[in-house]
């Protein structure tokens, strides 16, 4: 009797040790997959935290917006400006009325931009009210009755790399802008006053100023 109790414990003894055996065997997981304990200055411990993800790069600068007729100076890249920004640096200057512009104006000058970094992009004429571009009209400005800038639709502008005393050469531009595949109108004006290039989302068509 005593016997068998005896070899009843024996086998009850080598299945927990079996057991015991079995889970030390188990693969552990790597120390990068578990929360390790970090000492802290008291003596303590704390978990472990994980580092907080890198922020979001920013986007590279294309050149400089700026406003010939006033003081601003806006970093362009494919997100700044704004529609809201750029409709504001458009703005007709005499009487400060603003229109939302075409969003394609927008594109041609970042896709200009890219084209040559770091060049500023002047901004010579946005947004033209109809009330100041009849008094241009009544002035002898050689300006449409219904004119493309009256509809949000047109940019005057030059570009100006670093350290140059003046814009590229319009005509140039101009090439640049048909390579892009710009099927607006385009406007190039080579008098030393007016040294700009003109770009509406208008019909395709040319001309000299």
């Amino acid at each position: 009797m005593h016997d068998a109790k005896r070899a009843a414990d024996r086998a009850v003894r080598a299945g927990i040790a079996a057991i015991v055996a079995a889970a030390c065997a188990l693969p552990v997981a790597s120390p990068a997959a578990v929360d390790e304990p970090v000492p802290r200055a008291d003596g303590r411990v704390t978990k472990k935290v994980p580092a907080p993800a890198e922020p979001a790069a920013s986007l590279p600068l294309l050149g400089t917006l700026v406003d010939t007729h006033g003081e601003s100076r806006i970093p362009l890249d494919d997100a700044v400006p704004t529609a809201d920004r750029f409709a504001a640096v458009l703005a007709d200057r005499v009487t400060g009325e603003a229109k939302a512009p075409d969003p394609r104006l927008l594109g041609l000058v970042r896709a200009l931009a890219a084209r040559h970094a770091g060049a500023g992009v002047e901004i010579v004429s946005g947004y033209r009210s109809p009330k100041r571009n009849e008094m241009m009209r009544k002035k002898g400005h050689h300006v449409a009755s219904h004119s493309q800038h009256s509809l949000g639709h047109a940019l005057d502008f030059r570009v100006v790399m670093p350290g140059a005393e003046r814009g590229l050469d319009p005509r140039a531009l101009e090439a640049e802008i048909r390579a892009l595949g710009w099927e607006g109108g385009v406007g190039v004006y080579t008098l030393p006053g007016d040294w700009f290039v003109h770009a509406d989302v208008g019909k395709r068509r040319r001309w000299d100023g």
